[in-house]
């Protein structure tokens, strides 16, 4: 007896398999897991309370997510990210990752191609194998930007989408507007999808984000996919949405219904409160957030001839350079081994050429990060100065 050979075809996460290392690794501070350090508001705790209280809500509820948080779901999109959503349906998924597999197995059959950008997010390329398609993988520039030249050299007759991540995981590179309109009017044009993930929409210091499901005549051909895991602290919650066109409800209900019923509705009980405080809540830890970004960005600064650290301007993430030709994951596991810090390999973001690493610092309080980026800097000194 043995595992399928589709299966076998899909890369092990990586987040669990560093997470043994440090385990084996008392005191190590990790740079790895992309989360935030702050809990959800409290008004999404007291919403607990209001779940409790009717028998009902113990029962199963729809598929695409419990009304009350649809409805403030369809507010913020309307008011925040300027989506019309006359032509389009709201999905409450239980996290983002689930909402983009939900999409992969809707519009996609065995055989056919989806594009990423590379370095892509390693869930993304996971869910393109699992459904039996391929991931056409295009890459972005030397600045971590996507080039929609290479994306319309790269389609085919089976191509059916085409994936932006903005704010970026892993690069925390932010699209540029004009090239995400460029990107959704080639989609349009080819007949295929544009699939926006904008888990970090609120994730940008000094740039503005751009919701590409906003272009007018995008309804159709136009996929949006949000999270509140990183901006309400929600990552256990399981609570993420997809936008799709209203022709895709009923393909996603079938998988959704068959894969997990519904999101678990006191999570969706405690992001109706969440929503409801709104945008501010995660802007009030953002300025913590950006004072640990720019520490890590300043020590990162003082080693250039050990790595490149391009432009990122989003998320909490940079996706560093290292000057070696030592293999990725090589350089992970010493570093955590002699100097108690961890980070994630490129290879897992699909990076199989150079030594890339990357460092994450969203769940980190200050004096921890300071911590840790000068261990990571005293490693990469030893390690590749020395190498």
């Amino acid at each position: 007896m043995q595992d399928s050979v589709r299966m076998r075809a899909v890369q092990s996460p990586i987040i669990p398999i560093v997470g043994d290392l440090i385990r084996q690794t008392p005191g190590t501070i990790s740079l790895g897991q992309g989360v935030v350090n702050y809990p959800p508001p409290e008004e999404a705790i007291a919403k607990i309370t209001e779940f409790l209280s009717c028998p009902a809500n113990h029962k199963y509820q729809a598929v695409e997510g419990i009304p009350e948080l649809k409805r403030v779901i369809a507010e913020k999109l309307t008011t925040e990210n300027r989506i019309d959503l006359s032509q389009r349906e709201i999905v409450v998924t239980a996290g983002s990752n689930m909402a983009f597999l939900n999409v992969v197995l809707a519009i996609a059959d065995p055989g056919d191609e989806i594009i990423l950008q590379t370095p892509f997010y390693f869930n993304h390329e996971m869910a393109i194998d699992l459904a039996s398609c391929r991931a056409v993988l295009v890459p972005t520039d030397e600045n971590y930007q996507i080039q929609p030249d290479l994306m319309r050299a790269a389609m085919t007759e089976r191509t059916r989408a085409v994936v932006t991540i903005s704010p970026n995981n892993p690069t925390g590179a932010v699209y540029a507007e004009s090239a995400l309109r460029e990107v959704n009017q080639m989609c349009r044009e080819q007949n295929c999808f544009h699939i926006t993930d904008e888990a970090y929409e609120y994730f940008t210091y000094g740039v503005e984000h751009f919701s590409a499901a906003s272009i007018a005549e995008s309804a159709n051909h136009t996929i949006s996919i949000f999270s509140l895991s990183k901006a309400y602290g929600f990552a256990s919650w399981r609570i993420g949405y997809l936008v799709i066109p209203k022709f895709l409800l009923e393909s996603v209900q079938k998988i959704q219904d068959t894969n997990v019923i519904c999101p678990a509705v006191v999570s969706q009980f405690a992001a109706v409160g969440a929503l409801q405080v709104g945008r501010s809540y995660c802007q009030e830890k953002l300025t913590a957030i950006a004072q640990v970004r720019e520490i890590v960005l300043a020590e990162l600064e003082t080693i250039p001839h050990l790595c490149t650290v391009p432009k990122a301007e989003g998320a909490f993430y940079f996706l560093l350079k290292v000057h070696t030709d030592l293999d990725s994951m090589a350089l992970v596991q010493q570093l955590i081994r002699d100097h108690r810090v961890a980070v994630l390999p490129g290879f897992t973001f699909g990076l199989k050429e150079g030594c890339y690493l990357r460092v994450g610092y969203g769940a980190l309080e200050k004096e921890t990060a300071i911590a840790g980026i000068q261990r990571l800097v005293t490693g990469l000194k030893t390690i590749v100065e020395t190498w």
